[in-house]
Formats: structure tokens, sequence, C-alpha cells
């Protein structure tokens, strides 16, 4: 029996649209039905390329049609929180891209008309979806490498800031934190929990006036440190590794890994986890199993670990005296 259709709708054709747009195929029953932008021609565009037979340049023609059954917001973070309120106010279903908004202030808005509406939303933390994500908590719950104890954790890329639009612009709220930063934030959450005790950060404000590459130390409840960096003008490694009390975890790249390296008193074991796409169809998946379902909320990354992670960011912020235009 074939899946039933499940009809996407894109806010914001850019460059993560494109990720999302090619693996719909690698889903069952996904397809791209409707694609909006400000432009109309880049919404054109982009429906040609993927097959959908909507493109419109209003938000609201999106929110409104009753053929779309879940929206993906991918425009810029700064323009997040306005689309997915109106969307959510029409009780449309909304995968927003990472991070979900500027800070925790406008997520906190999002969340709570998601809540008031009783409609299924979801930051695209697509990493905390991937098979070897996945098979790294089930190590975790099997006690394989004991109490975790030290996670570092690295994903930071250099890029220029003449050649970038986005990254470097405090107008778009740019910066490594933001971008990449958060990819670590939510691996040290996953394996400890979303709320550390006491944390301390360093950044280096560059002249663009974003934070080019940063350093963070957390400790949580129960002993657990997670050392974590990142950045836009450092070529870092990717890597995180876990070590427990009987064993560690590597993964690498960890954001996007395929394979999970454990290492424990009796050896080490590789297990390979290739995609099915891009990667981008498991959290696709998970959106479309909870709206099925009747969820309003995925179990394995809930809105209040959003809303927890971007406190603690914000935190780091604040030390840094790193405000954007739009707060």
């Amino acid at each position: 029996m074939e899946p039933a259709v499940f009809r996407w709708a894109v806010i914001g054709p850019g460059s993560i649209a494109h990720r999302f747009a090619e693996a719909l195929p690698a889903v069952p029953g996904a397809v791209l039905y409707a694609v909006a932008s400000r432009d109309l021609g880049r919404a054109k565009e982009f429906a040609v390329r993927y097959g959908a037979p909507s493109a419109v340049d209003s938000y609201e023609a999106i929110a409104s049609d009753p053929l779309v059954d879940a929206v993906y917001i991918a425009t810029p973070h700064p323009m997040h929180c306005d689309p997915a309120i109106l969307c959510l106010e029409h009780h449309k279903p909304v995968l927003v891209e990472k991070p979900m908004s500027v800070n925790a202030a406008f997520e906190r808005r999002m969340v709570e008309a998601s809540r008031r509406n009783r409609t299924f939303l979801m930051e695209a933390m697509w990493s905390r979806f991937l098979p070897a994500t996945r098979h790294v908590r089930s190590l975790l719950a099997s006690g394989r490498i004991g109490e975790p104890r030290l996670l570092t954790a690295d994903f930071s890329y250099s890029d220029d800031p003449a050649a970038s639009k986005r990254n470097f612009q405090p107008e778009l709220a740019g910066g490594g934190l933001l971008d990449v930063g958060i990819y670590v934030m939510a691996l040290a959450s996953m394996v400890f929990g979303p709320r550390p005790v006491a944390s301390s950060s360093f950044a280096r404000i560059g002249e663009t006036g974003v934070d080019e590459h940063a350093a963070m130390l957390l400790s949580y409840p129960g002993g657990g440190v997670a050392s974590l960096t990142c950045g836009v003008r450092a070529l870092g490694s990717g890597e995180a590794r876990l070590a427990g009390t009987e064993g560690r975890i590597e993964l690498k790249p960890f954001w996007r890994a395929e394979a999970v390296k454990l290492v424990t008193r009796a050896g080490e074991e590789t297990t390979e986890f290739p995609f099915d796409g891009n990667g981008f169809e498991y959290e696709i998946r998970e959106v479309m199993d909870c709206v099925r379902q009747g969820r309003l909320e995925s179990l394995d990354y809930p809105l209040d670990e959003s809303i927890a992670i971007m406190e603690t960011m914000d935190g780091f912020r604040r030390a840094w005296g790193l405000v954007f235009p739009m707060e």
C-alpha cells in the first residue's frame, strides 16, 4: 500500500532549502507542493527545479492553502518568527530551520503560538535524527561507555568575510555561535541534558561585528563536562568525542555522521550508518510521523529543549557584549 501523500511547502528558497528539497524523494509520501518567496522569480525557479506545482510571493498564501500539510521555514534566522507564527495561527505544522530564532524571547513567542493553536512545531536540528545519532543514544542508554563524563566537540569552518553575505552580517545575526555553535550545544544537551549548572565562554568579535570563533565550557548536573568550540574563521575538525567511565564514542564529522566508533576496554568497533539521501530525510520523517500521530512536538527534540539551549547561548552573547540590531 502506497503511503499517503504529504504536501510540503517551503518559505525561503535559499541554499538550505535546496538540501531540504533534495531529501524529499527519500521519504515515502513526501512531495514538494508549494514555494514562497518575496521574490516571485526565485520561487518559480525553485518550484520548476523540484517539481512543485505552486510558486507564490506571499507567505499568507502558503499559510491559508488547504492543501499544505506542513511548512518548512528556511529564511535567515532573524526572519523565522513572524512566518512561523503566521503558519501556526493557520494551524499549519511548522519545521523551522535552526536556530529557531535569534534569541529565546523570539523562540518563546513561536512556542506559545504552537501551544495556543495546538499545532506542531519543531526546530530543524537534523543531526538529532540521524541513524548514527540515534545509535549514540542507544549506546548511552545501554551503559556501554559507563557514565558519560567528558564531551569535546567542534564545528568550525573558515569563510571569507569579503565573500559572505550572511555569516559576517550583524543585521542577519551572523557569527559562529548561532550558525554552527548550536550543533555542539545540541549535542551536549542530548548527552547531559539541556540546562548546565555552570558555564563560561570566550569569543573573538571580529571587525565585522560578529563572533568569528568561540569556546564554551559547561558543567552539568551529575558531573558531566562539555568543552565546545565553534567558528566561521577557523578550519576545525568537526569531531566529537564522548568519554565515559568504561569507554568512549567518537564521531567525525559529528553533525553529519555516517559512522560511530565505540572504544571500550574490550576493543574497538565501528558501525556504519549510510544516509538514504543527504541526511535531511530523517528530520522530515520525524515531522511527518509526529503530525500523522497528532503530536504537537517531537519527543526526541522537544520545544523546551530548544528554548533551554538558546537561553544558554543568550547568556554567552551577553557576556561577550554581542547584541544584534533586531533584538
